[in-house]
């Protein structure tokens, strides 16, 4: 299977870059794993809302011309569906078993995404009803993802 976390914006801290770090390597084994970070809209200070809208659709057409042709495309969003650990790894087994074997995760900037892309996407996936960055997003991501192979294989995992 292969995986593309496509994120809008750069990874500060280093706590943050160290726990990516280590997810991106215990996925190895498991899936072909491309992460691909997008220069956020520069801005300053304030924003309008028409300002805000404009700025996820510019960066949303970055992340679509990032997204290939034919994947299943999942958008982090807050609004999303809410799965246990065990409901995301049966979706990402049926979405193989059914021949979905490109899936690309979508984590927006700070101001979220564009309408352009929840368009696209064919479901829209909170993590919880809890608010994260869209940093440590993309670290909760990579272990869900990396838990979520452990689940299939049928190896052990923390509860």
């Amino acid at each position: 299977m292969q995986i593309r976390v496509i994120a809008v914006g750069r990874i500060k801290g280093k706590y943050l870059q160290d726990g990516i770090a280590e997810y991106e390597k215990r996925l190895r084994p498991y899936v072909k794993l491309q992460v691909i970070e997008l220069v956020e809209e520069r801005r300053a200070g304030n924003v309008s809302v028409s300002q805000e809208t404009y700025l996820k659709e510019q960066e949303g057409v970055r992340i679509l011309e990032s997204i290939p042709p034919e994947t299943l495309v999942i958008a982090l969003d807050a609004t999303g569906s809410r799965w246990s650990s065990e409901d995301l790894a049966r979706n990402i087994r049926d979405w193989g078993i059914a021949g979905k074997s490109s899936l690309v995760f979508v984590i927006g900037g700070d101001l979220g995404l564009g309408q352009n892309v929840l368009t696209r996407c064919n479901l829209r996936l909170s993590l919880s009803p809890l608010t994260f960055t869209h940093q440590m997003a993309r670290v909760i991501l990579l272990e869900q993802i990396y838990r979520s192979m452990r689940i299939n294989s049928g190896e052990p995992y923390h509860k």
